[in-house]
């Protein structure tokens, strides 16, 4: 088999007045910014594919700020959308709520505080570097199935739409880096790609990063996933 990559997606900039930790909460839409995110993000992916790049499979979180950012992606290379629940965002008990300072000096929350190499306030960074991996690997088989032989100069791509925060858990599970982090220093921008390489027999051969849509990065508002 070729080698093959993942690129793991984060969504655009969602509209988010409010400044909630919206996490799985549903109709967060992308903001206009982050549409313009979006299709700055299929157009780099187009431009990949007419220099001969094999992208023949698009996955992304049920969540809308994920289907919204992969669908034009999806039209630019006339790809279907397949929802995969194993890249959703990770669960977390301050979903909905502003997490500010004052908000975390309130006694009810302590119990959720108590122990943040987990972290004990949502689903445990290895559960989603590991429901992320497997999600990595069927898509990295399905791109090679699509592939039908024709594996471009760099064998076949997929890309997978998800959140900041399963994305850094699972590269930092990748690297053997802890996985408990600041969440300020996470390196997954709004629509950046993090892009697992992998040889023909399916070992990870490396991890890249990169930041397509950089331009638009400048005051656009990023409230950590979790």
């Amino acid at each position: 088999m070729p080698q093959s990559t993942v690129h793991l997606l984060r969504h655009g900039e969602v509209h988010n007045p409010d400044r909630v930790l919206y996490g799985r909460l549903p109709e967060f839409h992308l903001s206009e910014l982050g549409r313009e995110m979006a299709q700055m993000l299929a157009d780099h992916f187009a431009e990949r594919a007419a220099r001969g790049a094999r992208i023949v499979y698009l996955a992304a979180s049920p969540l809308v700020r994920a289907q919204e950012t992969a669908a034009p992606t999806a039209e630019a290379l006339s790809l279907e959308i397949h929802t995969d629940s194993r890249i959703i965002e990770a669960e977390n008990y301050f979903q909905g709520m502003k997490v500010t300072k004052a908000e975390l000096r309130k006694p009810k929350h302590w119990p959720h505080l108590v122990n943040p190499f987990r972290p004990s306030w949502g689903e445990p960074y290895k559960a989603q570097a590991a429901r992320v991996m497997t999600a990595v690997e069927d898509a990295r088989l399905q791109a090679i199935e699509l592939a039908a032989g024709d594996y471009g100069a760099d064998g076949p791509e997929a890309i997978m739409v998800s959140h900041q925060l399963p994305i850094w858990a699972t590269r930092l599970s990748a690297e053997g880096r802890p996985l408990w982090h600041d969440p300020r220093k996470r390196e997954c921008t709004l629509t950046s790609i993090t892009s697992l390489v992998f040889d023909d027999d399916g070992s990870l051969l490396r991890v890249e990063y990169s930041e397509p849509a950089a331009v638009l990065l400048p005051g656009a508002a990023s409230t950590p996933g979790a």
